[in-house]
């Protein structure tokens, strides 16, 4: 049957302001009582601006899994408003993680194995050298006060490891991380006028940028992975315009996903282990368990909180019956707290080693999630094994979002 906002009970004032709640910054710095409502609301929730919201972990699970349910790919973009039209949302459209079968099937063959544990064995050491220059760095600063380690480590490993690996210029680390957060908006639920405008400028400038190293790696091809893709897109389509168009938007991708999800989850494990010390030293006594603490921080605070899917034909959803075409918001920030999955969810428990959506699910599985945790866990692994005992000197700072989790600012003390 189909679902009415009066037939389910909803208010959609009260649903409006739950998520306007959740996009400010105070409703960001702890959006669990947002979460808490939306499930009350129930699994599946008719969305005032259309569609449909997904609260329940069960749900989301079974539509991230399913090949029935398709990404937003550009063809449904051009059907629908300016705002999935913009040059950002469009440049989005063309990524892997909103590509559709065929085409997504053989842009993913074309990447391989993108971090097999041969890669990861390699780039381990080039991680450990980062995180020690950073940690050092950090620790100077907190002599003189309190410092903060969003900025200076958080925001620096993820560029400093994918720019590496990559082949990028140091000088170009800057650029391409304040590129990347304006680019972001277009991916939120809400995006103002004035941030699509710097999300398409954004846009624009990584275009550009990306466009003169693909131009450079034609003239002098190398080891990195920009070349090697070169090479494989030449040998998979005979068309170099083409082919040079697939690698862009491979190259582009990479940073855009590397960068600000990375950076997050890299403040949100400092964080959350700070304000739980008894896990703390419970890893500092035994590191074999930081691996799975990175999994209970991806479940309890991933980095991004709502994934999109649209319905490839009228699709029975819960109650709901979703037209073909008609989009579904899955929050998985909400899922990952749903009583009905895991015990006592809204608890930090680095020992629960329970599944989670973080990297998403099916054919649209985070290729770089590997790599991720490796920072992660070396970050992680290398403070608790220094001397320092640092704590949170005052809240941190987020952005006003909705999808994709970002700490502008986290600044820690010396105990």
């Amino acid at each position: 049957m189909n679902l009415s906002m009066a037939a389910v009970g909803v208010d959609r004032r009260a649903l409006t302001a739950v998520f306007s709640r959740l996009r400010s910054e105070a409703g960001q710095s702890d959006p669990l009582p947002a979460y808490r409502q939306l499930a009350k609301m129930g699994e599946i929730i008719p969305a005032p601006w259309g569609g449909y919201i997904v609260t329940s972990y069960a749900l989301c699970d079974q539509i991230l899994r399913d090949k029935a349910w398709s990404v937003p790919d550009s063809d449904w973009r051009r059907r629908h408003s300016d705002r999935w039209n913009s040059p950002a949302s469009q440049q989005m459209a063309a990524s892997l993680p909103m590509l559709n079968p065929p085409q997504h099937t053989r842009e993913r063959r074309s990447l391989g194995s993108l971090f097999p544990h041969s890669s990861l064995a390699l780039l381990g050491p080039s991680v450990e050298r980062a995180v020690d220059r950073l940690l050092t760095n950090f620790t100077e600063e907190l002599r003189h006060g309190p410092a903060d380690f969003h900025t200076l480590v958080s925001e620096e490993l993820p560029v400093i490891t994918i720019g590496e690996w990559m082949g990028i210029p140091a000088t170009d680390y800057g650029l391409l991380r304040t590129l990347t957060h304006d680019q972001v908006f277009a991916q939120e639920l809400f995006p103002t006028p004035s941030q699509l405008a710097l999300s398409d400028s954004a846009t624009m400038q990584l275009r550009t940028y990306f466009g003169e190293l693909i131009r450079e790696r034609r003239k002098r091809p190398g080891s990195d992975p920009v070349s090697a893709w070169l090479r494989t897109w030449d040998a998979l389509e005979p068309d170099r315009h083409r082919a040079d168009k697939a690698v862009h938007a491979l190259a582009l991708f990479m940073i855009l996903a590397a960068l600000e999800t990375t950076s997050h989850v890299l403040s949100t494990a400092v964080r959350l282990l700070l304000e739980n010390p008894e896990h703390l030293e419970s890893l500092r006594r035994d590191p074999e368990l930081i691996p799975d603490a990175i999994d209970e921080v991806l479940r309890y605070d991933a980095p991004i909180h709502m994934i999109s899917r649209v319905a490839s034909t009228d699709t029975q959803l819960g109650e709901a019956l979703v037209p073909a075409g008609q989009m579904v918001q899955l929050m998985v920030g909400a899922a990952h707290h749903d009583p009905a999955r895991y015990p006592e969810p809204h608890r930090f428990s680095p020992s629960r080693r329970a599944c989670h959506l973080a990297f998403g699910a099916g054919i649209h599985y985070c290729a770089g999630n590997a790599l991720a945790r490796l920072e992660a866990v070396t970050l992680i692994t290398r403070l608790l094994g220094r001397s320092i005992r640092p704590r949170l000197s005052e809240p941190p700072q987020w952005a006003p979002r909705v999808a994709f989790r970002r700490i502008t600012s986290m600044h820690l003390t010396l105990t």
